[in-house]
This record gives C-alpha cells, sequence and structure tokens, in this order.
C-alpha cells in the first residue's frame, strides 16, 4: 500500500462516496417499484386476495428477502471497516521499519508565541517558513513551547497536537507536481487570543533547489584583520570543533586555506554549536576563543590583537628609531 495522505483519504472518500450513492439508487429505486407495484388502483384484481380488517398477512416465504438483506449489508459494512481501518494505519504509519523513517527528512516543530519554529535535523533552524522537496516524505515531531497548539497542513491532510512536554509524530509527503507551490499551515487549537494569526508557510520546493538552499544554510564565512581593519594573511590558523556531536570530525584551516584573509567553508554537513579557535602560529597574536551557534549561515569577523610581547617589541623598535 503506497501513497501520500491525500491519496489515502481521497480514496476513503470516493469509495464511502461511491458505496453510499450505490446503496441510495437502490433503496430508492427498490421504494419506487414496490410503491409502483402495490399502487392503489381502486379496484383489486379477480386473484388477489386481500387480508380483512384485523386479519395478520401472510406470506413473505419466511422472511428470506429480510435476512438476505441483512447478511449483504453486513458483509458489505464489515469489509469496508477493515478496509478503512488497513488504511488509516498506513496512515498512522506507512514506514516498514526505523530506517526508512531515518532516511527521510525528519523536522521539529514547535508551536510558540503564536507562532511556528522549525528546526531540522541536521540543525539547520527556520521560522513561520517550512521548506521541504517535493515528492519526498517528511515527518514531523510537534510539541508546544507553552500551551497547547495544533500543527496542521490543510491541503496535505496532516494535524498534530503540539503539547509542551509530549511530541506528537506525523508524516506527509507532497505531489511531486506541487513544486513551487506554497501552501498554507495553521494552528488547529484555540491557544490564545492570537490564535488566528498564528500560520506558518510550507514552500514546496523542486528536490535541487532545495540541496540548493540546504547548502546554503550550512555555509560559514570567516575573515581576519587586524586593528585598522585591514585583512590579515599569515601567522594563524583556525579551528572549528562542534560542542554537541562527537562524530563530526574537528577541522583545521592555516592562513594558506583563506584568500585575501577570508575562508568559505561550504561542505558542512551539521549545524549547531561550533567551538572556534584562532590560534598564532609564529606568536604574533592574541589567540581568540569563542563560541557560535549555527543555524544558518555564519559570516564572523575577528580582529586579531597583536599580543603584548609583540606590541612591547614593536614600539621598543619605534622609539629606538625615534631616538636616532
Amino acid at each position: 500500500m503506497q501513497g501520500t495522505r491525500v491519496d489515502v483519504f481521497e480514496q476513503i472518500f470516493l469509495v464511502f462516496l461511491g458505496l453510499g450513492t450505490l446503496v441510495g439508487i437502490v433503496v430508492i429505486a427498490y421504494v419506487l417499484y414496490n410503491a409502483y407495484k402495490y399502487r392503489d388502483t381502486g379496484e383489486p384484481a379477480d386473484d388477489e386476495d386481500l387480508p380483512s380488517v384485523g386479519e395478520l398477512p401472510t406470506g413473505g416465504k419466511g422472511g428470506k428477502k429480510l435476512f438476505l438483506s441483512f447478511g449483504i449489508s453486513a458483509v458489505i459494512v464489515i469489509s469496508l471497516v477493515i478496509w478503512t481501518y488497513g488504511m488509516l494505519l498506513y496512515v498512522e504509519d506507512p514506514a516498514d521499519g526505523n530506517d526508512e523513517q531515518q532516511d527521510a527528512l525528519n523536522v521539529d516543530v514547535i508551536g510558540e508565541n503564536f507562532a511556528w519554529f522549525y528546526e531540522y535535523e541536521n540543525g539547520i533552524e527556520s521560522t513561520a517558513t517550512l521548506r521541504v522537496p517535493a515528492g519526498e516524505r517528511v515527518w514531523i515531531q510537534a510539541t508546544g513551547g507553552d500551551v497547547w497548539h495544533a500543527f496542521g497542513i490543510p491541503e496535505q491532510r496532516v494535524k498534530a497536537d503540539a503539547i509542551p512536554g509530549e511530541y506528537d509524530e506525523t508524516w506527509f509527503e507532497t505531489d511531486a507536481s506541487e513544486a513551487g507551490e506554497q501552501q498554507e499551515i495553521q494552528c488547529f487549537e484555540l491557544c490564545g487570543e492570537y490564535h488566528t494569526s498564528m500560520v506558518g508557510t510550507l514552500q514546496i520546493m523542486d528536490p535541487d533547489e532545495f540541496d540548493t538552499w540546504m547548502d546554503e544554510q550550512l555555509t560559514m564565512s570567516f575573515t581576519m584583520q587586524d586593528q585598522n581593519e585591514s585583512r590579515v594573511t599569515e601567522g594563524y590558523e583556525l579551528t572549528l570543533e562542534h560542542q554537541e556531536n562527537d562524530s563530526v570530525e574537528d577541522r583545521t584551516y592555516t592562513a594558506d586555506d583563506f584568500e585575501n584573509g577570508t575562508i568559505e567553508i561550504n561542505d558542512i554537513e551539521q549545524a549547531g554549536v561550533y567551538n572556534v579557535t584562532i590560534e598564532p602560529t609564529d606568536g604574533q597574536f592574541e589567540p581568540i576563543e569563542e563560541q557560535i551557534d549555527m543555524t544558518g549561515p555564519v559570516d564572523e569577523t575577528y580582529t586579531l590583537e597583536m599580543n603584548a610581547a609583540e606590541s612591547d617589541t614593536n614600539a621598543s623598535e619605534t622609539n629606538d628609531g625615534g631616538g636616532n
């Protein structure tokens, strides 16, 4: 059983609509048939045996028609219940195992302060707009940051409770033909004064465009300058260490990796908190240690200050030169 949530609910709707229409036609046709067959013509036929007042009617062939109609109805209803239950089980969990879910795009959704916040599994964060690739399955884990909310995308038939301290998991899969479309995200829980303004946007992107956008989010740019705001091109190395994920290897870049004092790193796979260490290679500058919380593109400029010993040496040379 394959398909999107929209496909599943459309199938359920069409089956119920078709079966309801068929039953309605049969019932109405049978009523009209009997109304015509047993209509009052004013005079009974010669061979018609009509009961007198107070006499119980006979015949009916032992209620065979009644039992037949009940039997057919029971088979149809039970079959419909079983089929619908199976379809809803697929909606509840379409994955055959955890591997399929891990391979899909996983996004944490937080409803707070009448707004929606999204965090992708690689640490990139977004507000208001949820960007997803068209034709690929997306797993949502929703929670609330303040009060009860309910995350919903009407056009994708998605609804998940966003309750503080709890996590509700659901999924959806857009159609490949929907690439480029924008759909509205709503809150389905009356959450407060600005409930009606708690809306967001689902941006359905072409998979290649989504990959390009994600690569742009996973970009770091560093610039080194001196106290005169001139670019520094030698005498240092930069180290990046992920603070939260030990599986992310440390990265070290020397001044030779910089171009005119600037380096752009665009092969990062995991966002999050990084320890940034800038060490002098010739003792000329003071070391720098900082933390950056990468939730999107990073563009940092660092001012390299001369260390105390180097400053004293330069000052001494300046004074000696001035004395001569």
